[in-house]
Order: structure tokens, then sequence, then C-alpha cells
């Protein structure tokens, strides 16, 4: 079963963690000689600074958060904090585990507005008494990507929508559009791209008549195929056969029952109805969104194995 986001965060910060706990626990231990002279301070977090790997700024704060040298850079020293109190910052407010160090959650900087997370390590003086905090801060488009690329995961999920909506809906009903009266013919369109022409990710706009689309030959970029590019097959030829993926999730034989059980939950009931529907061969997901402005993530096969009474019973 693959790992949720929250999981992979997890390792991530475990890995981090570990890179980083022994350098600044050196690091701390250093600044106790040092205590109250802001000067050598700053020459030892100068000294220093190459050991603590990706690290952005360091500096020393007394108990109170308020810092007592300057900002140790890759550049060298940065004037201008030393007083700074940062006692109001996010990684102020976490507590500092037992054992000395924090790393704390990721955050937004003041300087640079970006992504960071500051690590905090106890400074204690030889007989053990706390004097302050090591600070390391680290902006996270210079860490290392320790854990395992993230995969979503393939089970069910329903996600409401706006509340507005679901509590108007039944006193709205389905207007035809040109998708609609042309259901047919457009799927009979998206199952050729989708099985012979390279498109592997859809998304069926059936209110607005249109189809966004992303083809192997040019992923990163997609097409919109209008209600008129969907009543013409010729819209075919502007996309060269491309042999069906190896390995796709989705068998080549599930398209046309997919298509056809999209097809049916948007005509099949004139409040509750499908609005949307999008498909992604490679990872073997769809999903729905319906009236209601509820949607649903799910297998192709779990979609595969429901019937109209599943759907008109649940959705709303």
């Amino acid at each position: 079963m693959a790992d949720t986001w929250q999981e992979t965060i997890y390792r991530q910060r475990e890995e981090l963690a570990n890179l980083l706990h022994q350098p600044l626990a050196q690091l701390a231990a250093q600044c106790v000689a040092a205590w109250c002279d802001r000067e050598n301070l700053n020459q030892i977090l100068l000294t220093g600074f190459a050991d603590i790997p990706h690290c952005t700024y360091l500096y020393v704060l007394d108990l109170n958060g308020v810092q007592v040298c300057d900002n140790i850079s890759r550049d060298g020293l940065l004037p201008g904090h030393f007083g700074r109190d940062r006692s109001q910052r996010p990684y102020m407010r976490e507590a500092v585990p037992a054992w000395g160090f924090l790393l704390s959650d990721a955050y937004i900087s003041q300087l640079a507005h970006r992504p960071s997370l500051t690590a905090l390590h106890v400074i204690r003086s030889q007989n053990n008494k706390p004097l302050g905090y090591l600070g390391a801060d680290f902006d996270l488009r210079n860490l290392p990507v320790t854990a395992a690329h993230y995969e979503e995961p393939g089970h069910w999920r329903q996600i409401k929508g706006d509340p507005s909506i679901r509590s108007t809906v039944f006193q709205q009903t389905r207007a035809e559009s040109p998708m609609d009266r042309n259901m047919d013919q457009a799927f009979s369109i998206l199952e050729e791209l989708l099985t012979e022409r390279g498109m592997f990710q859809g998304v069926i706009h059936f209110s607005s008549s249109r189809a966004t689309a992303w083809f192997v030959d040019d992923p990163f970029r997609y097409r919109i195929l209008d209600h008129e590019a969907l009543a013409d097959p010729d819209i075919c030829l502007v996309y060269p056969c491309r042999p069906y993926p190896a390995d796709a999730l989705i068998p080549k034989s599930a398209i046309v029952p997919i298509l056809q059980g999209m097809r049916e939950l948007r005509l099949a009931d004139e409040v509750i109805y499908l609005r949307s529907a999008s498909i992604n061969i490679f990872n073997g997901m769809i999903s729905l969104t319906f009236s209601c402005d509820g949607s649903h993530y799910m297998r192709y096969d779990e979609f595969l194995e429901k019937n109209m009474a599943f759907w008109l019973g649940s959705v709303a």
C-alpha cells in the first residue's frame, strides 16, 4: 500500500534530522565557552558553518529567543540581526524534545518568503544548565529529497465541494449541452485518442462540451478539444498513431466500458448528473465530479464494479 503524503514527509524529516543532529550538537558544544561574547560566537559559527550541510543561516539565541550574535551565511557575517527577537517565530513556539534537538515544521520565511525550516539545538553549560539555542535555518529548495518518490494512493476518496451548490442541488436540472446531443460521436473520438493516438490523460467537461487532453508525445502541454473538435473525426488525424503503453495500469480493453459508464452517469438523471470526469491510464485512476459538486477519485476497476443504483444513491 502506498504511503500517504504525511508518511512520506515524516520519513523525509526523520532522515534530515539524522543528517543534521550530530554536526549541530558539536557546534552547539563549542558555543559554551564563548557564551555572551558576540564576537567569539560569530567566529565559532563562521568556522563551523561549512560543517552544517545545506544551511542558509546560523545564529545563537538566549532562552527568551533573543539573538546574541549576528547571522552567519555561506557569504560570511551578516550584521543587523544582533538583538533580534525571534520568540514569536514558528520554530520558537514548538517544544524542544528532551534530548535537546528540534527540527521544526516547515514555515514561510520572513526575508525570502519561501518554504523553510529551522533546526534548534540546546546549548548547555558545563553543569548541564540550558543557556540558549543554536539555530540553523534551511531553505527547502536546498535540502535533498531523501525519501522515496511520493506516489498518489489508489484508494477511493470522496471530496465534498461547495456547500452552496450542495444545498441547492435539487433546485436545478441538467441543461443539455452540445456534447450531450453528440455523445456517441464525441466518445468514439475520445476512445480513438486514448487507445490509438497517445492520449494518456483527459478531463471531460460535459457541461461546457470540451475535453482537456495530454499526449505522450508532448506530455507537459495540454490540448483543448472543444465541441466542434469532438464532433469531427478528422481531429484524430492531428495526432499520430501510437501503440497503447505497456505500462498503463488501465488496460486498453477497459477504455470503452469506462467511457460508457461516464456517459450513463451524465444522462441517467436530470438532477444528479456528471459534470466532469477524468481518466489517467498510467496511474489507473479516474475522477467524477457531480452536479452536487462532490468528487470521487478511484481506481478504474472499482468504477466499473458499480452500477447506477449505487451512484445515484451516494452522490447527493
